[in-house]
């Protein structure tokens, strides 16, 4: 965040972080759900945007997961499948809070 702060001033990289979370939560609120209905073509467009959107913000893990998502998703195996993306639920879920926890301190 830092980075960002600097090359964009800090209203510019509060407002990137803001469209960048928002844009994590829906993507992997969608990426869970078309697991479950196993829509895996839906759920490979997910997890590349949640790829996108944490590579360009610096959350390297999340990237990482979401990009083995979509690598999984390719190969049936649906046990590895069903851990990898309870496992980008679960670190989304915890980058966005944290996220959202610096921000709430910045105030």
């Amino acid at each position: 965040m830092a980075e960002l702060a600097s090359r964009l001033g800090p209203a510019g990289a509060d407002k990137l972080m803001s469209r960048a979370m928002e844009e994590l939560a829906v993507q992997l609120a969608k990426a869970h759900r078309s697991f479950l209905r196993s829509n895996t073509n839906e759920m490979r467009a997910a997890a590349g945007k949640v790829a996108d959107v944490s590579d360009h913000i610096g959350m390297a893990s999340l990237s990482l997961v979401a990009n083995h998502v979509i690598e999984l998703a390719t190969i049936d195996d649906s046990t590895a499948l069903a851990a990898v993306v309870a496992r980008l639920t679960r670190i989304g879920e915890i980058s966005l809070m944290q996220v959202w926890d610096l921000e709430d301190l910045s105030v």
